[in-house]
């Protein structure tokens, strides 16, 4: 397949090439095996690929139920905030990849809770809860591991700060319905003795809650 694939791109070089630069997308290669070329791009496909094989885990999946796991797996990525527009930061509103890719955010389909089976034999019903299971274990694990790297970012690279009132952050929620990220407003901060932000009071859509500092992660504004 990937023969006929490549057979096929380089038969229709030419019109990709015109397809490309009247639309001004430019092409930026890396060298084979070389996978730490893409940076955080390559990082999140790496991470991406072992939550869904632990997801799945010993559930055998039918071709259509296999290509259902991997759009929905999509959706997730491309559903991440990465930066929250600076002239309106309080709006409860970050960009996401699904902004760039289509114009606005992505919406799921409803979700079930159940555990992924091993079953071959289960009814139609059971098996679209066996792929919301896949699903729902996929969100879970990827929502903390997203949280967890603008945490680091935000922690290792350079010497952080105390979290000041007034800024967007990523609530981490356990339980919560996949692709719906929790943003809100840093309202309050409450110091340790060492003076760092242990405790802060977050405005959210949904209300204001009193989180941890360890379940909050800034997003960078984007400066017009």
């Amino acid at each position: 397949m990937l023969q006929e694939f490549k057979d096929h791109f380089f038969t229709n070089k030419d019109a990709i090439m015109e397809f490309a630069a009247t639309r001004g997308i430019t092409f930026s290669f890396i060298p084979p095996r070389a996978p730490h070329f893409g940076g955080l791009w390559e990082a999140a496909v790496k991470s991406a690929k072992g939550l869904m094989i632990k997801a799945v885990g010993s559930a055998v999946l039918r071709q259509d139920e296999l290509n259902t796991v991997l759009v929905e797996v999509e959706a997730i990525l491309n559903s991440r905030p990465m930066v929250v527009d600076s002239s309106n930061p309080n709006d409860g509103e970050a960009v996401t990849p699904a902004h760039l890719l289509v114009g606005t955010t992505l919406v799921a389909l409803p979700f079930v809770f159940s555990q992924p089976v091993t079953d071959d034999k289960l009814s139609y019903l059971k098996r679209w809860q066996l792929i919301s299971a896949i699903k729902q274990r996929f969100w879970v694990d990827w929502q903390r591991d997203y949280v967890l790297s603008l945490q680091q970012r935000q922690k290792w690279l350079s010497e952080s700060h105390n979290i000041e009132i007034g800024t967007i952050v990523v609530v981490h929620e356990d339980n919560s319905p996949p692709q719906q990220w929790l943003l809100g407003i840093i309202e309050e901060v409450i110091k340790g003795s060492d003076g760092k932000v242990r405790v802060e009071v977050v405005r959210t859509k949904s209300g204001v809650y009193k989180r941890s500092i360890h379940r909050l992660a800034p997003l960078p504004i984007e400066e017009s």
